[in-house]
């Protein structure tokens, strides 16, 4: 009987909140409601094109243009001399790589397959690299077998240097806590057997740290 009329006294404790903040929680209601409908408006306001359109736009995405025939230049074995600076304060790794570059998907993306050593320990990593039409960006991911985690960047070519630079993510090893640190690589095309790479940690004041540098050489 207690147990009832505690769970009675709680019944009417709640149905009077309610009725106090009927007008508030029924405005709430309403505001969210409105709240969707004005976003469902602005999507059906932003139309489809037609079928003609959208099969030209898609041809235009899926076809390799000029900038996948000069990623597509770079096919070939390279090998790589590799810097490392894990501290301000200590000497940095040095690592000789081979380098395999292979267009695939029909001269839309080009692997980069990287063999060697690197700190005492068998290394192989595999890049993605390539240029998204319609963001007209390049786009670059990053895997090896030192994480379990995937780099992704995208990057923009400057002329006059002959140079992409790339901006993105990679999950703090450090704190192994699943946070991401921002990260930059500069990428330059020296000449058509030689690159010259460099990678930028950088900390969330926009702090830039140079941690590894590598001179690519074509075979």
């Amino acid at each position: 009987m207690k147990k009832k009329l505690l769970l009675a006294a709680a019944t009417l404790s709640l149905l009077n909140s309610c009725g106090d903040k009927g007008t508030e929680g029924a405005a709430t209601t309403k505001d969210t409601a409105t709240t969707v409908v004005t976003a469902e408006k602005k999507e059906e306001a932003r139309p489809m094109p037609d079928s003609a359109t959208m099969a030209r736009n898609w041809e235009q995405y899926m076809t390799p243009g000029e900038v996948h025939k000069m990623i597509a230049s770079w096919d070939g074995d390279w090998t790589a001399d590799a810097v490392m600076w894990h501290s301000p304060d200590a000497p940095p790794d040095t690592a000789k790589l081979i380098v395999n570059h292979k267009m695939i998907l029909g001269g839309r993306y080009q692997v980069a397959a990287h063999k060697g050593n690197m700190m005492g320990m068998p290394f192989e990593g595999i890049s993605t690299t390539g240029y998204d039409n319609a963001k007209k960006k390049f786009i670059n991911t990053w895997v090896d077998n030192m994480g379990t985690g995937m780099m992704y960047m995208e990057g923009t070519w400057d002329e006059g240097s002959k140079a992409i630079t790339y901006i993105g993510k990679m999950v703090s090893i450090e704190r192994n806590d699943g946070s991401e640190e921002g990260v930059k690589q500069v990428l330059r095309i020296t000449d058509p057997t030689h690159q010259h790479m460099e990678m930028f940690m950088i900390d969330p004041s926009g702090k830039e740290t140079k941690t590894m540098e590598i001179w690519y050489t074509k075979k």
